[in-house]
C-alpha cells in the first residue's frame, strides 16, 4: 500500500513538473513562431514585418536591421514572399537556395565551384546575421601597452 502512495505521488510530481514546463514554455515565448495564418490577421501590416518582428521577435528583428540585408534595405518579402500570397514567392520562414540566386548568382557560382552544390547557404552564411561591416566593431584588446 505504501509504495502505490509513492508510486502514485511520483507520477503526480512528474505530470505537474511536465505541464508546467509547457505552460511556461507557452508564456514565455507567445509569438517565437512565424506562420502564415498569423500574419493574415492584419493584413494591414503585411508589407511591414520589421514593426512587428521587432516586438515579437525583437532579436531576429535586430539582427536583420545590423545585417547587410538591414543595411541595404532589402525587404523581408524579398526572401520569405508575402504572407497573403500575392508576391512573386510562396510565403516561407526558411527561404532555399533558389531564392539565394535570384541576387547572389555569382557568389554561389563561385561556392559551387570551390565546395560543390549545397541544398541550405544559411547553414554557413546566416541571413539576419551577416554584419555589414564584418568584424570592424568587435571588440579588440590592445595588442601592446601605449603611453599617451
Amino acid at each position: 500500500m505504501n509504495y502505490c502512495k509513492i508510486l502514485l505521488f511520483s507520477l503526480l510530481a512528474v505530470i505537474v513538473l511536465v505541464g508546467g514546463y509547457f505552460l511556461y514554455m507557452a508564456w514565455a515565448f507567445p509569438a517565437v513562431r512565424c506562420e502564415a495564418a498569423k500574419h493574415l490577421d492584419a493584413p494591414q501590416m503585411a508589407g511591414d514585418c520589421y514593426a512587428c518582428h521587432a516586438k515579437a521577435t525583437p532579436r531576429v528583428a535586430q539582427e536583420w536591421y545590423e545585417s547587410k540585408h538591414g543595411v541595404t534595405l532589402v525587404r523581408c518579402q524579398t526572401c520569405h514572399g508575402m504572407p497573403d500570397g500575392k508576391g512573386s514567392l510562396p510565403f516561407t520562414r526558411v527561404p532555399g537556395v533558389e531564392v539565394c540566386t535570384r541576387c547572389h548568382s555569382l557568389s554561389i557560382g563561385r561556392m559551387e565551384a570551390k565546395f560543390g552544390k549545397r541544398n541550405d547557404c544559411s547553414t554557413c552564411h546566416p541571413h539576419h546575421q551577416s554584419a555589414m561591416h564584418g568584424g570592424a566593431y568587435q571588440y579588440r584588446l590592445p595588442s601592446a601597452k601605449t603611453d599617451l
